[in-house]
């Protein structure tokens, strides 16, 4: 049997579709693209009225290009709309987030494929087919977290992810030694809310635990921080990445505003200014750090004040890239229901405004590294680089994909990075 698997989506769906395709290759289905496939599992996400378009779009063309496609929804969009994921065409079942876990055993009978593995435990499984490339993968996307207690005002995850659960530390050491073995050099740790690792734990642990004990394990591996809220970011993680050659520097915070009155609309637990102290003090201990966030424009309620803080702010802080989400509602949501819309044209153009900004912001980061030099994983065909402080730089080719390199730095321009390796 030949599959597909088509995913949408944070790091944490990507951990997830890792872990089903490790386990069709383990019951013996084989990859194929989506259009010869006879079974596509498509791995939806639903944080935007857009994503859940992509997901339909996705969907449809699927079923245009490959009729006889047998087609498999779970995700976050399946989960919050599971009656309307039914009525897309070739759909033949809905699995939800909490039941993705065991999608490959449950599926087995009706595809003739026989499992005897487990699935769902950080994301892998225990077949023989993992490898660096599986996926496209080279670096492997660890779920060590899943579900959100937190009552930000836009989010509908919390819904379709449920509580808060993390795998035991036991449990992540056991399968980090399972991929170090299996020949990769470097993962990236993800959850919904990864800095609530270990609190829903008997005995509770933490993050700044679980980080310790990756950064002393004995395996040749590189560990990348995903996706991580400021408030869980502090000192003792920034002193972890600043000190360990084990943990890369590399952060994406979520910012989603700058304007004070914005956040505490949306109920995020902190201040701009408790924001822009954390971001200058990783810069300060760690110059070459990569810097990522996520921003919300167009928030219910967002005057021209609030944006020009945000833009201000923007332009100013050390920042490197930026992930700019143009607010829609999320039916469900508290801000669904607030006064205050912003007109849907001035949400573009705000939009639009903060991705320039975020140009500008990514070609400062650029220029500010030429000439230094960094480790780097060859990914694709071993002529891309992917540094530790997350620059993909392009070198000349001859390296296989999964080698580590020192790689330096020796131009920048807007459509890219170039080095040499040495």
């Amino acid at each position: 049997m030949k599959y597909a698997v088509v995913t949408f989506g944070c790091r944490v769906n990507t951990a997830d579709s890792l872990g089903v395709e490790e386990g069709l290759r383990a019951a013996g289905a084989q990859p194929a693209p989506p259009e010869l496939a006879d079974l596509v599992v498509v791995n939806t996400c639903s944080v935007t009225a857009t994503a859940d378009q992509g997901a339909r779009q996705a969907i449809r063309r699927v079923a245009r290009a490959n009729p006889t496609a047998r087609i498999i929804v779970t995700g976050c969009y399946a989960t919050r709309r599971p009656d309307e994921v039914c009525e897309l065409p070739n759909v033949v079942r809905v699995v939800s987030n909490q039941e993705k876990a065991a999608l490959v055993a449950r599926i087995a009978p009706d595809f003739g494929l026989t499992t005897a593995q487990r699935f769902g435990d950080g994301g892998g499984s225990c077949g023989a087919e993992l490898e660096p490339g599986l996926a496209g993968r080279t670096a492997f996307t660890l779920r060590v977290q899943t579900g959100c207690a937190e009552s930000c005002a836009y989010c509908i995850i919390p819904t379709t992810r449920g509580r808060p659960q993390s795998i035991a530390p036991d449990g992540v050491m056991a399968e980090t030694e399972r991929v170090a073995a299996a020949g990769f050099k470097e993962i990236a740790l993800t959850g919904v809310h990864l800095g609530s690792y270990g609190r829903d734990l008997t005995p509770r642990s933490s993050l700044v635990e679980l980080l310790r004990s990756l950064a002393s394990c004995d395996r040749d591996l590189l560990f990348r921080i995903s996706s991580l809220e400021p408030m869980d970011c502090g000192q003792p993680v920034v002193n972890l990445v600043a000190e360990s050659p084990r943990l890369a520097p590399h952060f994406h915070l979520p910012l989603q505003h700058a304007s004070n009155a914005v956040l505490d609309r949306m109920h995020r637990p902190y201040t701009i200014e408790e924001y822009a102290d954390l971001v200058d003090d990783v810069r300060a201990r760690m110059p070459d750090a990569s810097m990522g966030s996520d921003v919300i424009v167009g928030f219910p309620g967002e005057t021209d004040e609030d944006f020009r803080m945000l833009t201000e702010y923007l332009d100013r802080s050390p920042l490197t890239h930026l992930h700019v989400f143009p607010y829609s509602d999320r039916p469900g949501t508290e801000a669904s229901a607030m006064s205050g819309k912003v007109p849907g044209v001035v949400v573009r153009e705000r939009a639009r405004r903060v991705r320039e900004i975020g140009e500008r912001l990514k070609m400062r980061f650029r220029a500010s590294q030429l000439g230094t030099v960094h480790r780097g994983l060859t990914i694709e065909d071993g002529s891309l680089v992917v540094t530790d402080n997350y620059l993909k730089v392009r070198v000349p080719p001859g390296r296989p994909r999964n080698d580590r390199v020192t790689v330096r730095v020796t131009g920048v321009s807007a459509s890219g990075v170039t080095g040499e390796i040495s």
